[in-house]
């Protein structure tokens, strides 16, 4: 593995234990019956799914890691297949929490955009990896 997936490893592994510490607040929130939380169901279901998608993401970049000093790659390219899903795990989950900042929230505000951008820097990772890694496998049969 290189320097830099060592890296990028390292510093996933540390931002985790504060995905778990969120759950912990979320399920604090639920089981102490917090005013205003159990009572905005959408800020209750985003908040809950954001904290989902910030763990799966997070996990599905450290997996990604593994590969992509594998990947036939241009250097931008393996950049943005290391970075792009630990980006989208902050993007996403970022515009689930801060759409319903406010308590009495009805609808989602305009920070959703985000989840946009997010899914877009996590579709060029996955895809950039999936070339590089076939790309790679082409070589292997020369």
């Amino acid at each position: 593995m290189s320097k830099e997936s060592r890296m990028f490893a390292g510093i996933l592994l540390i931002v985790i234990p504060s995905v778990v510490y969120g759950g912990l607040t979320l399920l604090g929130l639920l089981a102490g019956n917090v005013p205003g939380y159990a009572d905005n169901p959408l800020r209750q279901n985003l908040w809950r799914a954001g904290h989902a998608h910030a763990g799966v993401y997070l996990v599905l970049s450290l997996v990604m890691l593994r590969y992509v000093d594998e990947a036939v790659l241009p250097h931008f390219w393996k950049w943005l297949a290391r970075a792009g899903a630990p980006i989208a795990a902050i993007l996403i989950p970022g515009a689930f929490f801060l759409s319903v900042a406010s308590p009495t929230a009805t609808q989602a505000n305009g920070l959703m955009n985000l989840a946009y951008v997010g899914a877009l820097f996590l579709a060029g990772a996955v895809l950039s990896l999936a070339v590089g890694l076939i790309r790679a496998a082409r070589r292997m049969e020369r």
